[in-house]
């Protein structure tokens, strides 16, 4: 079992950055890949990107590829989605997501575990 809280969200205007963090509780977050998953009113969701147990492989999804990063800090137990340029079809629920180390993967429900997930708005 662990719980995972997303934080940082907000309603900020285009362009501007947010960064979001995701806390794991436990002892096994190293033992972890993580996902970011946003979800807007009416649609499906969709996956954002992936990070490796160690950090040191990353996979995104191609909407946002070179305007989100996503790194993590295993000492914090803490990942984070690092959203720059946003624009206003950016606008959903925002998920963090954890999976037994396998391998990177897009698919939602790979990921066994899920936070609660956090509100950004992206105004135009």
């Amino acid at each position: 079992q662990v719980q995972l809280v997303e934080s940082g969200g907000g309603l900020v205007q285009a362009g501007a950055s947010l960064r979001l963090s995701c806390a794991a509780s436990g002892r096994t977050f190293s033992t972890y890949d993580m996902g970011w998953f946003r979800q807007a009113p009416g649609k499906e969701r969709e996956f954002l990107g992936a990070i490796s147990r160690s950090g040191r492989s990353t996979y995104y999804g191609d909407s946002v590829k070179g305007r989100f990063a996503i790194s993590r800090d295993n000492a914090k137990n803490t990942v984070y989605l690092q959203m720059n340029s946003l624009k206003p079809e950016d606008t959903a629920v925002y998920y963090c997501a954890a999976r037994p180390s396998s391998g990177l993967t897009s698919r939602s429900n790979a990921y066994d575990y899920w936070g609660q997930g956090t509100q950004v708005t992206v105004s135009s």
